[in-house]
Formats: structure tokens, sequence, C-alpha cells
């Protein structure tokens, strides 16, 4: 899920108004009947959902026909599986994401891992809070075009007639005749359905299982929650982000973080390169420069490439990454030190690992990968046993 290029403020002022004529322009749907149960850990907080969108059985079996399927793009050529796999964790394994008409983005597809849970949305957007009007740009937004369907809502709504669509629609909203404003709340609701808590680490940390991770894990766990590598600072919590937030959480973090990728000292516009610059696009405050989203770190391991741009390929050169305090650029457009990069967060100083320490720390993130999660049929593509 992508947001949209540079200086194009207005274009996403719009989207937010187009998401509140959408979602509030149709009658209030009947409420179903099947209420969700959250499967999750022990004394786990339930994640926020909007009062008009409460979570249903029924509403989240028709999420996810609708994200799985094809029709849902201007040109039926592609879905919000497309960049979102769940083999990958609901990333997928290239640097930047190309959309239904082939225009590719500047940007990597994040992995749609617990968001339920998550008080922002999109690498580097503060406004963007709820799903439902998130969707709005993958759905509508044209520059860049993702699943274009700007203008072609009648279309899309039409071939919503097709079967199990009344059925579900039915089940879900109590009419077979299908409403954008439905769709989008579907969608939000499927979405907040993946929820990734059978991980070894969680074995280990919730269920009090010692045996769930070696002595090898241990030992990069505890050097991932030191203050020597302050990994934790920006991947804590049981979601390993500060962009969470739940019922039992009154204080709502807004993380982004500037962490040393680029510096581009010697250009005229001295900074992160200019056509992303994070943040700041939207704040206009040059402190914001290069200020991106810390996303989770649960299922790590499945969601390469990294960054924002999906500019580092492995997860143990993300780790060189951090021990540097940087990525040093001798040629090329973004030539530059990010390390002297004047807004680079104070936690990305840099550290020294053995070459035991290291493999440590990879052991551990590879403990954050929940197998189950890739596999879940009630995640899996509805359509792939049809004609």
């Amino acid at each position: 899920m992508q947001v949209i290029n540079p200086g194009s403020a207005l274009r996403l002022a719009l989207c937010v108004v187009l998401a509140s004529l959408i979602l509030g322009s149709c009658n209030k749907p009947k409420e179903p009947t099947t209420a969700w149960q959250w499967p999750l850990p022990p004394d786990m907080p339930l994640p926020r959902v909007p009062a008009e969108n409460p979570m249903t059985d029924a509403k989240v079996e028709l999420g996810r026909h609708l994200f799985y399927d094809t029709q849902l793009s201007v040109n039926g050529k592609q879905s919000c599986a497309s960049c979102h796999q769940q083999q990958f964790a609901f990333a997928e394994a290239r640097p930047r994401s190309v959309g239904a008409t082939g225009q590719q983005h500047r940007r990597n597809a994040l992995a749609l891992v617990n968001i339920a849970y998550n008080n922002t949305l999109t690498w580097a957007h503060d406004g963007l809070t709820d799903i439902e009007q998130q969707l709005l740009i993958p759905l509508f937004s044209d520059d860049p075009v993702e699943l274009g369907l700007a203008g072609q809502e009648a279309e899309v709504l039409q071939r919503l007639k097709r079967p199990p669509y009344p059925q579900l629609f039915k089940q879900a909203f109590g009419s077979t005749e299908p409403e954008m404003q439905q769709l989008v709340m579907a969608l939000a609701s499927f979405v907040r359905s993946l929820l990734s808590f059978q991980s070894d680490f969680d074995r280990y940390a919730y269920q009090n299982d010692d045996a769930a991770l070696s002595q090898l894990q241990i030992t990069g766990m505890n050097l991932f929650f030191s203050e020597r590598l302050e990994c934790h600072h920006c991947h804590g919590g049981f979601n390993f982000t500060q962009a969470t937030s739940h019922s039992m959480q009154p204080l709502d973090l807004r993380p982004f973080h500037n962490t040393g990728l680029y510096y581009t000292a010697n250009s005229s516009a001295a900074g992160y390169p200019q056509h992303d610059r994070g943040l700041a696009e939207l704040t206009m405050n040059p402190a914001d420069d290069g200020r991106f989203r810390a996303p989770t770190l649960r299922n790590i391991a499945l969601t390469a490439p990294y960054m924002h741009d999906g500019s580092i390929a492995t997860l143990e050169q993300v780790i060189d990454f951090y021990a540097a305090g940087g990525k040093v650029l001798l040629e090329g457009d973004y030539a530059g030190d990010g390390r002297l990069h004047p807004g680079k967060s104070q936690f990305v100083r840099g550290f020294e690992l053995t070459a035991s320490e290291r493999a440590a720390v990879l052991a551990f993130l590879y403990s954050l990968t929940d197998p189950n999660f890739i596999t879940n049929p009630d995640h899996s593509n509805p359509w792939q046993s049809s004609p």
C-alpha cells in the first residue's frame, strides 16, 4: 500500500474527501449477526476497531474474496494480493511495487502483519490512522496508479454482482446489491484479521515455553533489547514497532525516523533524494526529511528486500547497515554519507558486533517468523479452486 508522489498533498486531500463521501454517503448497513472472535494470546489487548465498522465473520470472508479479486482493478489484471502476497507475510519480493497499468512505484510494499494495531499507515503519513481511509489510496489514486478505480466505480460494482458476491454481501450487509462503502469496509475487516502471534518468540514470551528459543536466539534477543544496539527504541512492544495502539494504550506515538540511509550533501538540495523525502513531503518541515515509519519486525525474515525503497537486499545487510550507523554511497545520483544527515535518529549511532553476536541477532529475528501466518487457509486465496 503506497502513498502518492511528492508535491501531491492536494491529491491526498482529495482522497480524504473521497473517503468521507464513500464511507458516509450510504445508508448504514444492517448489523451482521456473527461477531468476530479475535484469535489472540492470553492477555493480549484488543485492537481498536471503528464503531461504524465492527468485525464480523461475514465481512472478513467477503473482504478475503475482494482482496484476491483481480476484477478490483481497472483492467482486471491486479488485486490487492498482487503486491501483498501471503507467502511473503503479505509483502512482495521486489524492491518497489508495480501498479495494474505497469507503473512502477517509488516504495516497497509494506507487510500486512497485525496492522489492526497500527496507529499510522503507509511509510510516511502521520494522518492516515484508519484502514478504511487508507484503502482509498490504492483503490483510487492516479499518481501513481495502483488499482486505478477512479471513475470506474459503477463498472466495479457491476462486476461484484457475479457469484458468489450476492450471497457474500447478503451475509455481510443484509443486501445482495454491492455498495462502494461496503467494499471498503469488508476489505478493511479482512486486513484487520491478518494476525500473527504463533512464532517461536510468541511461544517463548506468551506461552511460557522456555524451549521455544535456542540459546543463540536468547542471546540475540538480549542484544536486541540492549542499550548497546538500541533496536527496541523503534521496534519495541509486542508488535515490534512504535506504530502500535490498542484498547489498553492511551499514548499515541508517531513512529517516524531518519535512519541515515541517504544524505545527498553535494546536490543542490541537500538531504534525502528529492523524489521521496518521507514525512517532510506532507509536513513541509525540514526536520522530517527522510523520516519513515518503523515497520513491524514480525515475520521480517520473509519480507526482503528492506527499507522504504527496497534498497537493502538481505536481513544480514540490514544488520550491517545499522552497525555502521547509516549508509555511505560513493557514486550515483544519491552519493553521500547518510551517517552525517543532521536529522538522523539519535538511536542510529552504530555499534560493533562479533561474528557470533551478529549470528545471534539474526537468529533472534528469524524467531519472529510465524509459519502458520503464511499457510493459514483463512488468509488464503479463495479463488484458487475456481475454474
